[in-house]
């Protein structure tokens, strides 16, 4: 019975992180901490990294301390933790390698829902500046950017 328990902690999580993907971006990124997202859609630097991607660190944190609270008995904290790790691992592929290109991977998909989430991004970063812009997460993007 916990394995049944683990999977749907685990899988609601998973879920449950692509409403906190589209509230930290809506309300954080392009909130108050917009100074931290700002290189992400208007590149100000020659680096590689991002100051964007210190959001990527902050859920990596919250990952592991869950995995180290799994150890001390509070067994909830693996399956959470591996829900949002699975998440930023999706995301990361999605967001990062997918649409944005940080590494020459998947460039040739070209299927119906590869269009979409390209399309609703890219509409996302034509706006360069802190307000406007539509946001949403990775999984659920409007469907009128679905068009064939």
């Amino acid at each position: 019975m916990n394995i049944v328990v683990w999977i749907l902690i685990f899988l609601g999580t998973f879920l449950f992180m692509e409403f906190m993907a589209w509230f930290t971006h809506k309300f954080i990124m392009h909130g108050f901490l917009w100074s931290l997202h700002r290189d992400h859609h208007k590149k100000d630097h020659d680096s590689w990294f991002e100051r964007n991607d210190a959001f990527f660190i902050f859920y990596a944190i919250v990952s592991m301390s869950l995995f180290y609270f799994g150890t001390t008995g509070f067994w909830y904290g693996y399956p959470l933790g591996f829900g949002i790790l699975a998440y930023g691992i999706a995301y990361f592929l999605v967001h990062d390698i997918f649409i944005h290109q940080r590494f020459k991977l998947f460039r040739n998909a070209n299927n119906w829902y590869s269009r979409g989430v390209r399309r609703a991004h890219k509409m996302h970063h034509k706006h360069l500046g802190k307000g406007d812009g539509e946001c949403f997460g990775m999984l659920f993007v409007p469907f009128k950017y679905f068009k064939k």
